[in-house]
């Protein structure tokens, strides 16, 4: 599959709604960069506040050391605008879907996106996070009924107006439906560098893969090594080694360097009546 062009953004938004803080970074953040490259305005969501994420560090610091470090990151990768909705982590499972979904579409309308950008709710092979598996429900659902005026009129009342997306983006840890490909050939580096930004959540990661590891009866020197160690330098060396690797391989598929692969959605899947029916405006 050839890698598509991103067309000029000429200031139009896209949007991404995220569950944590780390994933636009991990999940697509060379595409970020190469949006933000192209003239696009990205606005990041944040849905939860990160607070269970990390290892020997208190709730409160815990949530400090995420927030900073989204900001950080999503800097990094040209972001024009931050989003923290609050929600306590790893607890979306329990969350009304049509409470959460509000708050989405009022963005819809506040930020009237070309661009819709969340997890693929029908790609979720692998997927263990029920924030994920919320945000991606609910974000979806936004898409159509961020157009309905009977749909939340108070946020008419307030000044906006329903909105209708042009695109809707998809990613997850695998996507099943790839549609189209993003050749992050130019900005590795800014996804390496925003991935290790991201120090207390990817910490916690690396013990969970050790504590994974013990139990099967394995180590991970390096692995033990970096969680010991005072330094970032072993953390960050994982890292980037993950992260390479993960655009390598979806690169090789297409025959690039690095990428990140998406399912994409254009005009509601119905482009055919644009072309025999359409005018240019």
């Amino acid at each position: 599959m050839k890698p598509i062009r991103l067309e000029p953004g000429g200031g139009r938004c896209v949007l991404v709604v995220t569950a944590h803080a780390d994933d636009a970074a991990l999940f697509l953040g060379g595409t970020i960069a190469c949006w933000s490259d192209a003239g696009w305005r990205v606005v990041v969501v944040r849905v939860t506040d990160d607070r269970w994420d990390s290892v020997g560090v208190d709730e409160a610091d815990t949530i400090l050391r995420n927030a900073a470090e989204f900001r950080a990151a999503t800097t990094i990768l040209g972001v024009a605008e931050c989003i923290d909705l609050g929600y306590q982590t790893d607890t979306l499972g329990d969350v009304s879907e049509v409470s959460l979904r509000a708050q989405i579409i009022w963005l819809v309308r506040l930020h009237r996106p070309y661009a819709l950008v969340t997890f693929d709710p029908y790609a979720m092979y692998g997927e263990d996070n029920q924030d994920h598996v919320k945000v991606a429900a609910a974000t979806d659902e936004s898409f159509w009924t961020a157009q309905f005026d009977k749909h939340h009129p108070e946020h008419l009342a307030d000044g906006l107006e329903p909105h209708g997306v042009f695109e809707r983006w998809y990613f997850g840890r695998c996507v099943t439906d790839v549609t189209d490909v993003v050749d992050i050939t130019s900005t590795i580096d800014r996804k390496v560098q925003a991935a290790t930004s991201h120090r207390t959540p990817m910490r916690n990661y690396i013990n969970q893969v050790r504590i994974q590891a013990r139990t099967g009866g394995w180590r991970l020197p390096a692995f033990d090594d970096a969680f010991a160690s005072e330094s970032p330098d072993g953390l960050d060396e994982i890292v980037e080694m993950l992260v390479r690797g993960g655009a390598a391989r979806a690169g090789a598929a297409h025959g690039l360097a690095a990428a990140e692969e998406f399912r994409v959605v254009r005009f509601g899947g119905v482009l055919g009546l644009l072309d025999n029916m359409g005018e240019r405006i």
